[in-house]
């Protein structure tokens, strides 16, 4: 099933929650990835089982809130959660089953990591290949808390990579800072020092000539 909802200016972020609460769902997950668009790394994904009935002020697309706020809300996220589990898929399998299906993989490994069995998905955009009753929002992160904690996790645990992991293996390509997107930086390193393990090969064709001839 896949929903497409205009978004209201008051957003009710437990509107679809209460819907399958009533149905009887009381182990609902949000699902959601990230990474997707970069050159370098993993593809992220997380699911999160909130307690029925628990509105956590601030939730919210990932994307909208500054590093401090997800970074608060990620601890208040797993403080609070049923269950939660976080799914990464490296370059390399990127590169072999392409990003959608890397991601979608991921969210299934995000899935299936989940300590308590899920009555419900509620999935960003996408659907997982998994026996399970499930929900396709577009804008899911923005108009669902499931999903938008989980996407708050997913971002969290892939910063984190970037910052205290990748960056130090990999010094040079500023990961720490643009997290493995096509900054102008990310692309003039690349010219200097060529790609490492890590980056997908498959996503570097994309960009001049120039660089093509060094990959």
């Amino acid at each position: 099933m896949e929903l497409k909802t205009e978004i209201p200016i008051e957003i009710d972020r437990l509107a679809y929650e209460r819907t399958l609460w009533t149905e009887g769902a009381t182990a609902i997950a949000g699902v959601d990835e990230v990474g997707r668009g970069c050159l370098f790394g993993d593809v992220v994904a997380a699911a999160v089982i909130l307690p029925p009935g628990l509105l956590l002020e601030g939730i919210d697309d990932s994307k909208r809130l500054s590093e401090k706020k997800r970074d608060e809300l990620y601890d208040l996220i797993l403080a609070n959660a049923v269950a939660w589990s976080v799914g990464r898929v490296d370059a390399g399998t990127i590169d072999k089953i392409n990003i959608r299906q890397a991601s979608r993989l991921a969210m299934k490994l995000a899935v299936e990591g989940l300590a308590t069995k899920p009555d419900h998905l509620l999935i960003d955009a996408e659907t997982v290949d998994l026996l399970l009753p499930q929900t396709k929002i577009i804008k899911g992160d923005l108009l669902s808390q499931s999903i938008g904690a989980a996407s708050i996790v997913a971002k969290v645990t892939r910063d984190r990579l970037c910052e205290q992991i990748w960056d130090l293996n990999y010094a040079g390509y500023g990961i720490k800072d643009h997290k493995g997107y096509a900054t102008k930086v990310h692309r003039e390193a690349l010219l200097a020092l060529g790609p490492t393990p890590l980056h997908r090969r498959s996503f570097l064709t994309k960009y001049d000539a120039e660089q093509q001839t060094l990959f």
